[in-house]
């Protein structure tokens, strides 16, 4: 018997194993189809449509115990997966004198061990870069729509008319609305009051104060008014964008992940049926084909989101 953290029997740690990586297949994806949405919505519908369903995710209640769960089920397959491969090599201490591994297994069924530590080199990259700045540092910036209108001005001296041009900064609030929250004249290059069309500096730039990050409440009255969007679709943006010189290596690195995933998904998925027990002769080479797609066309996906936006952006 084993005496794993988890399970003191190998066949428990079996099931566990298999039942937690088709959870994690299905958050796989319905992640992939929140981030599909960075490549087929555009300019600020898109914008708008993906922060909102980053904010969704982040406060929903039932999905906040789906995400925990995950993060539990990620952890809990990495380590049994661990125990599992010393546990394997404990109990064949002597090599064969004659081995063959390769007539008996495939690459990706060999190399399991592997390719999962290097997808959790993935994942601590990928949620240091995203998920860490927006759920501890708050380092993402606030979801701020920005239209420019212009205005004709006559003066009542001179009768001349001029033509005076603003920038208009609006914040997306989780009640669906756009707030003014800064008005900017170009041609002075300076914020006004909107009201006096006087020139304001410093804290009156803006309309309303933020507290904790994304709390909106009213300059004067101290209302609260909402709550603001983060932007993560436009840190998504940048950082997979060719302005950030770091952008082609994190293209492929992310590719290359994708890659290793799809290997891990190649074995990992039938796998997982016929540790749960449903080797059965007549649907399994039906779960074989349908596992097969699947480590090819989720990976693939996920693997041309930051290609486009590289080549777009």
């Amino acid at each position: 018997m084993s005496n794993s953290v988890l399970f003191k029997s190998s066949i428990a740690k079996k099931y566990f194993m298999a039942l937690t990586g088709l959870f994690l297949c299905t958050f796989l994806v319905g992640h992939l189809l929140g981030n599909l949405q960075l490549i087929f919505n555009t300019g600020e519908e898109g914008r708008r449509a993906f922060n909102e369903y980053a904010y969704f995710m982040g406060h929903n209640i039932f999905i906040k115990v789906l995400s925990y769960t995950t993060y539990i089920a990620l952890i809990v397959h990495a380590v049994d997966g661990i125990m599992l491969t010393i546990q394997n090599k404990k109990a064949r201490p002597v090599k064969y004198a004659y081995n063959n591994p390769k007539a008996n297994s495939g690459t990706a069924s060999r190399n399991m061990a592997i390719l999962g530590t290097l997808i959790l080199v993935f994942l601590a990259t990928h949620m240091a870069n995203f998920w860490w700045k927006a759920k501890i540092t708050e380092e993402i910036p606030l979801h701020v729509k920005t239209i420019e209108k212009s205005y004709q001005q006559q003066n009542p001296m001179t009768g001349q008319v001029t033509n005076i041009r603003y920038q208009i900064n609006h914040l997306l609030t989780t009640k669906g609305e756009y707030i003014p929250i800064s008005v900017k004249d170009l041609e002075h290059d300076t914020y006004v009051n909107p009201q006096t069309g006087e020139s304001v500096q410093g804290n009156d730039t803006c309309f309303v104060k933020i507290k904790d990050g994304f709390h909106v409440y009213d300059k004067n009255t101290n209302l609260n008014i909402g709550e603001a969007y983060k932007d993560l679709h436009t840190v998504v943006m940048t950082f997979f964008s060719k302005e950030n010189s770091n952008a082609l290596f994190g293209v492929i690195f992310y590719v290359i992940s994708m890659i290793v995933l799809g290997y891990h998904l190649w074995h990992g998925f039938a796998s997982a049926f016929q540790s749960l027990g449903l080797n059965h002769p007549l649907y399994m080479p039906i779960i074989k084909k349908i596992g097969m797609a699947f480590s090819i066309v989720v990976p693939f996906l996920f693997a041309i989101i930051p290609i486009i936006i590289y080549m777009n952006h």
